[in-house]
C-alpha cells in the first residue's frame, strides 16, 4: 500500500530509485572512500615534499568532480535536487588558482561526503541485496538444509524458527530501504550543495533581485498614473477654474450664475476624484496607519475586512519600519486572499514581536488547497510573490493548506534587519 496522497507509480518510482542507489552504493563508497583515503594519505606523506601542494591541489579538484558526480546521481536515483555550489574564480597566476582550490569548502566537503559514503554504501548493499538472501535462505531453511545434508532429519525448533524469522526480516525491508535512502539523502543535502553561508548569500541575492524588480515596475506605474491620471486631473481643474474666472471677468456682460455654479460644481468634482486618486497612488508606499505602529494598523486593516477576523495581538517589542511595512502588506495579501479565493466565513490573525522574532499567522476555514509553489516568484504575485518579497527581509512564509481546509499561513521575520 502507497502512503496517502502518493500516487503509485510515483511511490514505486522512488522506491527502485532508492534500491538501485543502494546496490550501485557499495562501489561507489569502495571508489570514493579509496580515493579520499588516498587523498589524505598522500597529502600527509608528501606534505614535506615541494609535490604535496601539487597533489592536493589536484586531488581536491578531483574531490569536486566526484561530488558533482554523486550530486547527479542523488537527484536522478532519489529524486532529490541538491543544488550545485558556485563556480569556482579563476584568478590570475598559478599560485593564486592554487590557493584557491586549497581553500575551497565544496572541495572539503566532497571528499568528506567520499569518506562517509563508504560506510553507508555497506550499509545500503547490505539491506538491499544480502538482506533478501538472508530472507530466502530462513524462508526456505528447511528445504534448504535436507538438500545439503544427506540422511533423514527430524523437524527442530531451527526449522520452526526460520521461517517466522524470515517473514519478520521480510517485513522490515522497505522500512530499512526507506531509512537507508533518508540517510543518503540528508548527506547529500549536507555536504554535497554549497555551504550554508554561500546558499544564504544567493538566496539574499535573489530576494533582493526580486524586490528591485517589483520596486522598478512599481515605479514605472506610479509614473504612468501620475502623467495618465492625476496629471489630466489636475489640467481639467485647472480649465475649470480659468472657465469660472472668465465667466467672473467684471469687463464682460453680467456673469452666468448658472454657469459659474456648474463650473464651480465640476471643479470640486475633478478636486474629490484627484485627491482620491492620490490617496490611491500614496497608499502602497508607507500606510499612514503604521505611524502607531502594528498595535493600532493590524486591527484597523481586519476591520474593512468583509470576512470577520479575530484579532490576536502580543506585541512586546516594536520592530524596525521595514520590517513593520512588510507585515502589514503580508497581513493585507493575506487578507485579501481569504475574502477572494478560500470562501471562508471566520478568519483569525495573529501576530507576536519578541525576543528578535515578529510572527504573523493567518487562519482561515475555507476550502484550502493553497500552496506557495501555485504561481512565479519573479511575478511578484500570490503566495509565492509574497514569500519572494518577506526573503528580501530576511522573512520566511510556511503554508498549510490540506484540501478542505482550514489554511494556516504563517509568516516569520526577523525585529532588526
Amino acid at each position: 500500500m502507497t502512503p496517502a496522497g502518493r500516487r503509485p507509480e510515483r511511490y514505486l518510482a522512488v522506491r527502485g530509485g532508492e534500491f538501485a542507489f543502494a546496490v550501485l552504493g557499495l562501489p561507489l563508497g569502495v571508489l570514493g572512500g579509496a580515493y579520499a583515503v588516498a587523498v589524505l594519505y598522500g597529502g600527509v606523506l608528501l606534505s614535506l615534499t615541494v609535490l604535496g601542494l601539487p597533489f592536493v591541489v589536484a586531488a581536491l579538484a578531483g574531490a569536486r568532480g566526484l561530488g558533482a558526480l554523486h550530486r547527479r546521481l542523488v537527484g536522478r536515483l532519489l529524486g532529490v535536487q541538491v543544488a550545485a555550489p558556485s563556480a569556482l574564480p579563476r584568478p590570475h597566476g598559478v599560485l593564486a588558482r592554487g590557493r584557491v582550490r586549497l581553500t575551497d569548502p565544496v572541495a572539503w566537503r566532497s571528499l568528506l561526503y567520499l569518506l562517509l559514503r563508504l560506510p553507508l554504501g555497506v550499509l545500503g548493499f547490505a539491506v538491499a541485496v544480502l538482506l533478501p538472501l538472508g530472507c530466502g535462505w530462513l524462508l526456505g531453511f528447511p528445504l534448504w538444509v535436507r538438500l545439503l545434508e544427506p540422511g533423514p532429519r527430524s523437524f527442530g525448533w531451527p526449522d520452526a524458527a526460520a521461517v517466522p524469522l524470515g517473514l519478520a526480516v521480510l517485513a522490515t525491508l522497505p522500512a530499512a530501504l526507506r531509512a537507508v535512502g533518508a540517510a543518503d539523502r540528508a548527506l547529500a543535502r549536507l555536504l554535497l550543495g554549497p555551504a550554508r553561508a554561500q546558499q544564504r548569500v544567493h538566496e539574499l541575492e535573489r530576494a533582493r533581485t526580486t524586490l528591485l524588480a517589483e520596486n522598478t515596475d512599481r515605479l514605472r506605474r506610479l509614473e504612468r498614473d501620475l502623467h495618465d491620471g492625476t496629471q489630466a486631473q489636475l489640467v481639467a481643474l485647472a480649465i475649470s477654474l480659468s472657465l469660472a474666472d472668465d465667466t467672473l471677468d467684471p469687463a464682460a456682460a453680467p456673469p452666468d450664475l448658472e454657469r459659474l455654479r456648474t463650473l464651480i460644481g465640476r471643479a470640486r468634482g475633478q478636486t474629490d476624484d484627484t485627491i482620491a486618486g492620490l490617496r490611491r497612488l500614496t497608499r502602497g508606499i508607507h500606510p499612514v496607519a503604521l505611524d502607531g505602529g502594528l498595535a493600532e494598523a493590524l486591527p484597523g486593516l481586519t476591520a474593512t475586512s468583509p470576512v470577520p477576523v479575530t484579532v490576536r495581538l502580543d506585541l512586546r517589542e516594536r520592530p524596525e519600519e521595514a520590517i513593520e511595512a512588510a507585515v502589514y502588506f503580508c497581513a493585507a495579501e493575506l487578507l485579501t486572499n481569504v475574502a477572494k479565493h478560500s470562501g471562508a466565513r471566520t478568519a483569525e490573525l495573529s501576530a507576536t514581536a519578541a525576543r528578535g522574532r515578529v510572527r504573523l499567522v493567518v487562519r482561515d476555514d475555507g476550502c484550502g488547497g493553497a500552496a506557495l509553489g501555485g504561481d512565479s516568484p519573479s511575478a511578484g504575485t500570490g503566495l509565492a510573490g509574497l514569500a519572494a518579497r518577506l526573503a528580501a527581509v530576511d522573512g520566511v512564509l510556511r503554508v498549510d493548506s490540506p484540501p478542505g481546509g482550514p489554511t494556516v499561513v504563517t509568516a516569520e521575520l526577523p525585529s532588526r534587519l
